[in-house]
């Protein structure tokens, strides 16, 4: 079973560009980001059509997540726990059964955290939407313990907004102000993996120079200017099925790209 996360930019401005991945690359679930999309707008007849299953968690002009799947899908929910007035369409999850094992897929686009701000010593203040950013990892890291917990196979994947290591960006120098490159916010999400998840790509592929999101601005694309933020995080029962992990980075250079491209897991399911 092939499981790709997604950040498409926007559904209505990309449709285009991701049905003609879906049609190319052939995943067996799909796990998008930032549809920016009511579920009643979003082109469900264009997926469905192609034999996916479609379930989406969406908000006006901003953020929003689905999911496409050519499996059944089984124990829909949506929201990440942990905050009952948080109303931005960021998480959603759902059990698919393959022909040996079930795996609890759960899809992510997490708080950019811009813009930063410092005290006197320089240090990032835990406040607006650098706080939002780095409480909603608190309450990520709550769930990644409540899904080791189930002993299910399960995997987080999605848009993190974290450049984990110097590595992970073409210009790491660039990023030291940035939420998605702040100590506290790589520590965060270290402390996530250190519950005892994998990060796939990372399990598969070593050193620098592999990115999954290149700016729109500045010929980022043209000088290979990236950064590494899309992720797959695994149970270590879903990490063992794991057989192959990859990033579509061609796709960026296409007509009316997303600044992301896919990352990509095959799994034996």
């Amino acid at each position: 079973m092939k499981i790709a996360t997604f950040n498409i930019n926007g559904i209505k401005a990309r449709v285009g560009a991701l049905t003609d991945w879906l049609d190319e690359a052939q995943p067996d679930v799909a796990l998008l980001q930032e549809i920016k999309s009511v579920d009643e707008a979003f082109p469900r007849e264009l997926f469905e059509e192609r034999g996916y299953n479609v379930e989406t968690h969406g908000m006006k002009s901003f953020n929003g997540v689905a999911i496409l799947s050519k499996h059944p899908l089984e124990d829909v929910s949506r929201g990440l726990p942990g905050d009952d007035s948080d109303e931005q369409a960021r998480w959603i999850e759902a059990t698919v059964v393959g022909e040996k094992e079930a795996v609890r897929l759960c899809g992510l686009y997490l708080p950019n955290g811009n813009p930063v701000e410092f005290d006197a010593e320089g240090q990032p203040i835990r406040d607006g939407k650098y706080g939002y950013k780095l409480d909603w990892m608190d309450r990520l890291h709550a769930r990644a313990q409540q899904l080791l917990a189930d002993e299910t196979p399960a995997l987080m994947a999605g848009d993190y907004n974290i450049i984990p290591q110097a590595e992970d960006a073409a210009k790491p120098q660039a990023w030291e102000k940035d939420a998605l490159y702040l100590q506290q916010s790589r520590d965060a999400f270290r402390r996530i993996l250190n519950l005892g998840y994998t990060e796939a790509f990372r399990a598969r592929v070593q050193g620098p120079g592999h990115y999954s999101f290149w700016d729109y601005q500045a010929g980022a694309w043209q000088r290979n200017n990236g950064i590494r933020i899309d992720h797959v995080l695994m149970t270590p029962s879903c990490a063992d099925l794991m057989t192959d992990c990859g990033i579509d980075r061609d796709i960026r250079g296409r007509d009316k790209p997303s600044d992301h491209v896919p990352v990509w897991v095959e799994m034996d399911l």
